[in-house]
């Protein structure tokens, strides 16, 4: 008797740990079988975050992942159509539709990752202060707002406008290049400065670049988050503070604008401990345009900024993820 409940006890105890190893390995296949789909929306900074949670979700919880490309509008109606699992940079000031979305629970806003971005006219800060190791004198010390601009047409003195200013606009096409121009316009800059599009993005910070190496004086239009941003010492000049009725006109500050990490609604089953690692996903916008100059100096990769990030920002990412699975993380990276 006492030999058949041993057996029993025995037996019943191998059929538990089959059970539980079982499910184990079934969850662990399970999970390697769902790939999750990032959305990327074109320009670097989201690129590059997406590399970041990329490499966690992948070596810190196993899932497979990759990325959908489009503009900003589709990359947002394919994470509402569940086609896209991961937004890791909705500008949601620039989505009219955003918070109605969010509202409706279309998708779920999951965490901030930066609201501290910036745009607007700026200067390299030799321009205001000098530079004694560059032996660059201040050429205009009392520049503080666009406003004083006006005191200084000589200082940024447009090769092609004889007795003119140049001030570098947005890019054509940009709606900001209008709203831009609008300032231009109403502030009476036309007066003494010319308004100079640059034909793309790439234009814009070659210029800004080839200014900053030689020590020379420049004005226009930049944003942040952005490698030129991260890699040089830039201004950015004050204007009257932000109003909405007057904004489009031309008139008041850039706002800064929150950016979010938006998910499809069907991601909290799919993957619950990714949505854990994203609600606390935070980083800022000098973050992320440090990495963007290592980026552009380096010549580097999105995946090897993101692993460099990772390298040097421990402190910061390890506060996201469990410790299981940072120290796979941790694997990954050495």
């Amino acid at each position: 008797m006492l030999k058949r409940k041993a057996l029993l006890v025995l037996a019943t105890i191998c059929l538990a740990t089959v059970f539980l190893f079982g499910c184990a390995s079934d969850g662990q296949q399970s999970k390697q079988n769902v790939t999750l789909k990032f959305a990327d929306a074109g320009w670097d900074s989201n690129k590059f975050h997406n590399a970041v949670a990329m490499f966690i979700v992948q070596n810190g919880m196993a899932y497979k992942v990759e990325e959908m490309s489009g503009t900003s509008t589709l990359v947002h109606q394919a994470l509402k159509n569940n086609e896209v699992d991961i937004h890791m940079e909705e500008w949601t000031d620039n989505l009219t539709m955003y918070k109605d979305d969010v509202a409706q629970g279309a998708v779920l806003e999951l965490s901030l990752n930066y609201g501290d971005n910036a745009q607007g006219l700026y200067v390299p800060r030799y321009v205001i202060e000098g530079d004694e190791k560059r032996n660059i004198k201040p050429l205009a010390p009392g520049l503080k707002t666009v406003e004083d601009l006006k005191k200084y047409k000589d200082v940024f003195a447009d090769p092609e406008a004889k007795g003119k200013g140049r001030i570098y606009g947005a890019i054509p096409g940009w709606e900001v290049d209008t709203i831009l121009y609008n300032k231009f316009m109403r502030y009476g800059f036309d007066k003494d400065f010319a308004y100079f599009r640059p034909g793309s993005d790439a234009a814009l910070a070659a210029v800004f670049s080839t200014a900053y190496e030689k020590g020379e004086p420049i004005v226009g239009y930049y944003w942040e988050p952005a490698w030129l941003t991260g890699k040089y010492d830039l201004v950015k000049l004050q204007d009257t503070p932000y109003n909405k009725e007057t904004f489009k006109a031309g008139i008041g500050d850039f706002p800064a604008v929150p950016v979010t990490i938006a998910v499809s609604k069907k991601l909290p089953e799919k993957a619950p401990d990714v949505v854990e690692f994203l609600k606390k996903y935070k980083t800022s916008s000098a973050l992320t345009a440090q990495a963007l100059a290592y980026m552009a100096d380096n010549k580097a990769s999105y995946e090897a900024t993101a692993k460099w990030f990772l390298k040097n920002n421990e402190a910061l990412w390890t506060t996201w993820v469990t410790a299981e699975q940072a120290e796979k993380v941790k694997k990954a990276l050495n």
